[in-house]
């Protein structure tokens, strides 16, 4: 054999030896260690803020509307029913030389049932229904005061159209009567009392200012200060009275002054007397002048 040959097959010897120690080392080769990097951590961001609620309104909005209702229910719980009778209405014998001239001639008045309010309209009344309050002396339970007979009127009209009544100001004639203690009447001097300071707010004791209603004693309907604390608007002009019989007046047609009954926190106890009568131009306002509301049918 040639050398040549001898080298050849020499190689082909060592060739699977080669081939199989180079698979062995790769094989064995180890793993480049891989480290796995953790994704960098979110940033914490914070949650948004729920949107804000305009809870002010809300709240002032809700709690109108409750006091509105609770306001209208206490009205309709505090009318109280006036049978339907006959009076003597003026200067009777109880008034003794305390009235004045245009409280004659005493006449026989015949008046249907009605309702008139057991208060004063309160401030607490007239702001839930008008959203303001015109008052001197401040105090929910205070009678609303420093209103106009056309103010009343306004609040009248918006308390109907909440209410689907037909509240209004009581005639001259029912207020007295009323005043008197309806059918019940023991012919007292004041409204309920012939001691003025048992049943009235007025100059002596009030210390200028008016008084919770119902603070004092009721009359005999159980109506609260209809005598003192304020003048109360009625629906009559003021006219003069005559000695005829008339049934259920509602006074002239026309006029310049608006009828106020009761006398206030600021007059003496003959101006509180029940048939003691005041009338201004409907356009004024004073700091004792306020109302209470009546209906023909509840």
């Amino acid at each position: 054999m040639s050398p040549k040959h001898i080298i050849l097959t020499l190689l082909i010897m060592l060739c699977p030896i080669g081939m199989a120690a180079q698979s062995t080392i790769t094989r064995h080769k180890p793993k480049p260690a891989v480290t796995k990097h953790k994704p960098a951590a979110k940033p914490k961001t914070k949650p948004k803020p729920a949107p804000r609620r305009n809870s002010t309104h809300h709240s002032s909005s809700t709690s109108s509307t409750v006091s509105l209702s609770a306001e209208l229910n206490k009205l309709i719980n505090n009318m109280v029913y006036v049978s339907g009778g006959t009076f003597t209405m003026g200067a009777t014998s109880e008034q003794e030389s305390d009235d004045d001239p245009d409280e004659k001639p005493t006449h026989s008045v015949t008046l249907s049932s009605y309702y008139i309010c057991r208060y004063e309209v309160t401030q607490a009344l007239w702001r839930a229904v008008m959203g303001s309050n015109p008052s001197e002396f401040k105090g929910d339970n205070l009678p609303v005061e420093c209103v106009n007979w056309f103010d009343c009127q306004t609040f009248i009209n918006r308390l109907n159209s909440y209410t689907g009544r037909n509240f209004r100001l009581p005639t001259e004639a029912e207020w007295e009567f009323a005043a008197r203690g309806g059918n019940y009447s023991r012919h007292h001097k004041y409204s309920g009392s012939n001691h003025i300071g048992y049943v009235a707010w007025y100059g002596e004791n009030s210390g200028t200012r008016t008084h919770s209603v119902g603070t004092k004693q009721a009359n005999e309907l159980g109506l609260f200060d209809m005598s003192g604390n304020v003048w109360e608007w009625c629906n009559d002009w003021e006219g003069t009275y005559n000695s005829y019989s008339q049934t259920d007046p509602t006074g002239p047609n026309n006029g310049s002054y608006r009828v106020l009954r009761g006398g206030s926190w600021t007059n003496q106890d003959w101006g509180c007397r029940s048939s003691t009568r005041g009338y201004f131009p409907p356009i004024d306002r004073d700091s004792n002048f306020g109302l209470r509301l009546a209906l023909s049918h509840l």
